[in-house]
């Protein structure tokens, strides 16, 4: 399979412009995605290529661009919506948490909803309390979400097909900071299979557990380490619910110790239903150190930049955390 270097943004709007080619039930709506490109510029050149029925600019109302969204994916077409800000989210609650998630159950699997809900997330862009947040885990306690967050360019895309092409409803997080990182993308077609994590890097000492723009940080800790004699394990989560839990107990069983890194804010974050799962499993007498978390410190996203770079962990705090769980 050949590959390419391109923009984590541009693997995103190669994904949905291949399944809209593909598949002409498929639909694009949100604000500003249409001639304007997308406030990250995501979907430029979209609207020219399948015009304004299927690359829809919508009115400025998260909850009416859902409820759209929703009632499409019930009656036969498949939509893609694009919350401009995940934080937004909270604005399209009901018709995401309340009718999506549920509509397959409530009406014994024959009606589906297969919609995606793409939504730039994350600090790092000066843009403040309201407009930085990491919400995963609030999508993440919901029966009937699938949950999403690539780390790569190659990544994104794969798993961005798979969420197009799947029945249920799925948050796609796609991290602000991101996109204008570059990869390795294969040239053919590939669809990546949600729920399924990957082991970026290969190691014996400790189990380093992450995904979105925090899988960068923790790489970067682990080529200083290395130098250390300290052999670090990173998993890419990658899709958050489903999770993949035997990926990381057969890790943990190996390793005997686990760092969990996230940037979302620490108490009621992933972390916590991670380390839950490990600590019921037969991977908990594997373990020869307590599980460690590393999160976003529990305040709102601070404008300040240094403010802002101090709530969410450095690499430097990750490879004091790996460090802390070594016993020479």
């Amino acid at each position: 399979m050949g590959m390419k270097e391109i923009t984590y943004k541009d693997a995103v709007r190669e994904a949905m412009a291949e399944e809209m080619r593909r598949d002409e039930d498929i639909i694009f709506l949100g604000e500003d995605i249409g001639v304007y490109g997308g406030a990250f510029g995501v979907s430029v050149g979209m609207v020219e290529e399948f015009g304004e029925e299927r690359v829809r600019d919508t009115p400025i109302s998260e909850a009416a661009i859902a409820g759209c969204a929703v009632g499409a994916a019930a009656t036969g077409l498949r939509p893609i919506m694009e919350i401009m800000f995940s934080d937004f989210i909270t604005i399209a609650m009901d018709a995401i948490v309340n009718q999506a998630a549920k509509m397959r159950y409530m009406f014994g699997g024959k009606a589906q909803v297969p919609m995606v809900v793409r939504t730039p997330s994350g600090s790092g862009t000066g843009a403040a309390a309201q407009h930085s947040q990491s919400l995963e885990a609030w999508m993440c306690h919901v029966p009937g979400l699938k949950v999403v967050a690539p780390s790569t360019p190659a990544d994104a895309k794969g798993l961005l097909k798979a969420a197009i092409r799947d029945n249920n409803p799925v948050i796609f997080f796609e991290n602000k900071l991101l996109y204008k990182t570059k990869g390795l993308v294969p040239e053919e077609d590939y669809v990546i299979e949600l729920g399924k994590a990957d082991i970026k890097r290969e190691g014996s000492d400790v189990t380093v557990i992450t995904y979105g723009r925090m899988l960068e940080r923790c790489q970067a800790a682990a080529e200083t380490l290395e130098k250390e004699n300290i052999d670090v394990e990173i998993i890419d989560l990658r899709t958050l619910y489903p999770m993949d839990k035997d990926t990381i107990i057969k890790s943990v069983c190996k390793t005997g110790r686990v760092l969990i890194v996230h940037e979302a804010a620490k108490t009621g974050g992933l972390g916590g239903e991670i380390s839950a799962t490990i600590a019921e499993s037969e991977a908990f007498d594997y373990l020869d150190a307590p599980i460690k978390r590393l999160a976003g410190k529990d305040v709102p996203i601070p404008y300040n930049p240094e403010l802002e770079k101090a709530v969410v962990p450095r690499i430097d705090e990750i490879e004091d955390a790996i460090r802390s769980l070594i016993v020479r």
